[in-house]
């Protein structure tokens, strides 16, 4: 228990704290705008338990990416959507099921994926985990993960294009 007493444990509480609490209020909040805010929140938060792990690189990608791409786009594309005092349309109970049939689906072959995948610990990997190797992967062997982000922010902005599209439209 004394562990948590020191600075270390202390700023990881606290790095914990803000990702929690940003957490809830992504989850939680009325208002849209204090969604995304929330989120970026909760992605700082995850920034800094990438530094607290040792990893600079990835805190400074999470930043960039997650917080700096992804909460802008997100942003632009609730300035571009309809206001929201308009009357929305009823959901409808097939789409509901649909979404959660989806998610259900995700996630249960998320869990298959994480059972039957070998976690090799990170001493048995290797130690070079330089800037320069990690550049290296990145670029060569895991540059399909800059694509799917590439494709998730456009996405994003294609989504904000159409609901831009649909919202003046209706006036």
């Amino acid at each position: 228990m004394s562990e948590f007493f020191d600075l270390a444990g202390l700023s990881f509480l606290g790095v914990l704290t803000i990702t929690f609490v940003g957490a809830i209020i992504a989850v939680g909040a009325r208002n849209i705008f204090h969604n995304v805010l929330g989120l970026a929140m909760s992605l700082f938060g995850v920034a800094g338990i990438f530094v607290y792990l040792n990893s600079p690189f990835l805190a400074m990608m999470e930043i960039l990416i997650y917080v700096g791409a992804i909460c802008i786009a997100i942003c632009f594309a609730i300035m571009l959507s309809e206001p929201l005092y308009l009357p929305r349309p009823p959901r409808k109970p097939i789409k509901l099921a649909g979404a959660g049939l989806g998610a259900f689906l995700v996630f249960f072959m998320l869990g298959i994926l994480v059972k039957k995948t070998t976690w090799v610990p990170a001493g048995v990997r290797g130690t070079d985990w330089s800037v320069a190797t990690i550049g290296h992967y990145l670029l060569t062997r895991y540059a399909l993960i800059f694509e799917v982000i590439s494709l998730v922010l456009l996405v994003a902005m294609l989504g904000a294009i159409v609901n831009a599209k649909n919202g003046r439209g209706r006036s």
